[in-house]
């Protein structure tokens, strides 16, 4: 019996079917998905190679995916490959999460699982490995029966670690991949849809609406209402281009740096400088919005490279040390911010940022105050026409900071991590470009 079924008949037939089960049936029936699931959050019957579940902010999608492993795990003993953004991601939402593989699992078949080692093994011989998109490297060798790739809109390699996995995929005689993701036009996306041996099933956010607090409906309508954004992460309509929008993702994805097919590692050159630039926000506390934090360097060829997206929720009573320690990671020469949006704010968390031994780690680090003498439209648009050039490349994917940069139309409020992204290429690629002096243009 489906679930609709049982809230469609009387409540005492519902009540008098449940108390006529016994503890072993109530068990199964809790657990029994394709009783609770909605048609789209069932695997599909047939031939194919590859699942895609294209699902808004809410709707299921990770409990689908999470629900085939159990599924899949449980008919024969298998090899499992789970293919998260990042060792968070695989821990905290596709393993542990309260969607996750550990939540959806019976009692009679609950794997064991090693956080350390980010393995799964079940009484029946069947196991699962967490691999991380940061490393695609970890995928090559391998093997598995079958892939749950979880938000491949996230991953930092997409397209390199996709293709490992796929050349991993070769145990028994049907091995499959399920994918679930918000859309985004990536071409591996749009690939996928074209693709005759994918199966594609859809689902909104309202779909869930029932098993969704009423707060979190509030929430997630009030963010993306009436935006650009809100086919994407609502109705899961994929969203080519938002007229107005200085940046497309087919520029983006002309903007990437390959990776060596041998060592799979970026191929970047040596860097003339590094910056990294902030975008604080001026309130502080657990509610604030983020600040924008992102080091761009400017290469030996030339080019500008984005090297990492650090932007963290929350005011920069919060973020001293962290700025402080993206500066090292990345061997930076300066820390830029805008004087007259926060610039002093940030100078003073650096210059107070002390580390674990009480020292004042961040006293002595060089820090640059930068004017804004134009409008947010005027100082982005030098910028965006570097990336036009091809003299912008990004040392992997950024998923936040790229979703803002593909979405802002001028005029509109300012996202922090584009802004940061602005201030770092302004100070290293467009203030610094050499200037014709008006008063000595002569005619010829």
């Amino acid at each position: 019996m489906s679930a609709s079924l049982l809230l469609d008949i009387p409540d005492s037939e519902r009540e008098d079917f449940v108390a006529s089960l016994d503890d072993e049936e109530s068990l199964a029936l809790l657990y029994d998905w394709p009783t609770w699931a909605r048609p789209e959050q069932i695997a599909p019957p047939g031939d194919w190679d590859a699942w895609l579940i294209l699902a808004g902010r809410g709707a299921g999608k990770t409990r689908a995916g999470a629900e085939d492993v159990v599924a899949e795990t449980a008919r024969a003993p298998i090899r499992f490959a789970l293919v998260g953004a990042n060792p968070r991601d695989l821990r905290n939402v596709m393993v542990e999460g309260e969607s996750g593989v550990l939540a959806c699992s019976p009692p009679w078949h609950r794997p064991e699982y090693n956080s350390s080692l980010g393995t799964l093994d079940w009484p029946n011989g069947s196991k699962a490995f967490s691999y991380s998109a940061e490393t695609p490297s970890a995928l090559r060798g391998p093997q598995h029966h079958r892939a749950w790739v979880d938000e491949p809109i996230k991953f930092k390699y997409l397209q390199d670690t996709w293709d490992q996995l796929q050349l991993g995929l070769r145990l028994g005689d049907d091995p499959r991949s399920v994918v679930t993701t918000t859309p985004k036009p990536f071409p591996l996306i749009k690939s996928l849809i074209a693709d005759p041996r994918c199966v594609v099933t859809r689902g909104s956010t309202f779909d869930n609406a029932a098993n969704l607090p009423e707060k979190y409906l509030r929430w997630i309508i009030g963010k993306y209402k009436g935006t650009a954004l809100e086919a994407q992460e609502i109705y899961a309509r994929i969203l080519d281009e938002v007229a107005g929008a200085l940046w497309t993702y087919a520029t983006l994805e002309m903007s990437r740096v390959p990776l060596d097919r041998e060592t799979l590692k970026p191929i970047v050159p040596p860097m003339r400088k590094v910056v990294v630039a902030i975008d604080p926000s001026v309130t502080s506390g657990m509610d604030s919005d983020e600040t924008g934090i992102v080091a761009v360097g400017l290469g030996e060829d030339g080019v500008g490279y984005v090297l990492g997206d650090l932007s963290k929720e929350g005011g920069l009573d919060r973020h001293g040390l962290h700025i402080v320690q993206s500066y090292v990671d990345f061997s930076a020469d300066l820390v830029v911010a805008e004087a007259n949006n926060g610039g002093d704010l940030v100078e003073h968390a650096l210059r107070v940022t002390r580390d674990a031994d009480d020292k004042p780690i961040g006293r002595s680090l060089p820090f640059k105050k930068v004017h804004a003498s134009r409008g947010k439209r005027t100082r982005a648009e030098p910028v965006a026409m570097l990336y036009q050039q091809g003299r912008v490349k990004h040392v992997g994917a950024f998923p936040e900071l790229e979703a803002q940069m593909t979405s802002w139309v001028p005029g509109a409020s300012s996202p922090d991590r584009m802004d940061a992204l602005v201030w770092a290429l302004t100070a290293l690629m467009v203030d610094a470009a050499p200037r014709v002096s008006v008063g000595r243009v002569r005619a010829a």
